[in-house]
């Protein structure tokens, strides 16, 4: 379930960031500091971003921050990040990002499922709304809660 890869301390609201690549960094920070990622971790998104291009950038405003678990994936896990300020990644057809879902898992399989639900979650236009709103964490994860 998509609730158990998020923690009410990985979920960041209003952060204020200067460009993507510090968006990256920061939505990253609660998995590294929850031991769930490496710092290696984050500069292979960030390497494999300004290789590839905006690969994270999964539809409008939303990024999916990962990189391949043999870079540090130490954990099953989600963070979610919305920005104050939106950032230009280099997606124009998504562009700016505004909501980040950094996202750490160990294998190809065990995330699958929750991946699911973040995809219908997506589509869910009141769950931007929460997003948007939320005066702390938990309405965000109480939301998630209740849609599973």
């Amino acid at each position: 379930m998509l609730s158990e890869m998020i923690k009410e301390e990985f979920i960041q609201l209003n952060l204020e960031v200067a460009d993507w690549e510090e968006a990256i960094r920061r939505s990253a920070e609660p998995l590294l500091y929850g031991g769930k990622i490496t710092a290696e971790y984050i500069e292979k998104i960030i390497e494999t971003s300004q290789t590839l291009g905006p690969y994270i950038v999964v539809t409008k405003h939303v990024a999916l921050p990962h990189a391949p678990a043999q870079f540090g994936a130490l954990d099953l896990a989600m963070g979610i990040t919305t920005l104050k300020t939106p950032v230009k990644s280099g997606n124009k057809a998504n562009d700016p990002v505004k909501y980040l879902f950094c996202m750490s898992a160990k294998d190809s399989e065990t995330h699958l499922e929750s991946m699911a639900e973040l995809v219908n979650l997506l589509s869910d236009h009141y769950f931007y709304q929460i997003l948007d709103t939320a005066q702390s964490p938990m309405d965000i994860l109480e939301y998630i809660i209740e849609k599973e």
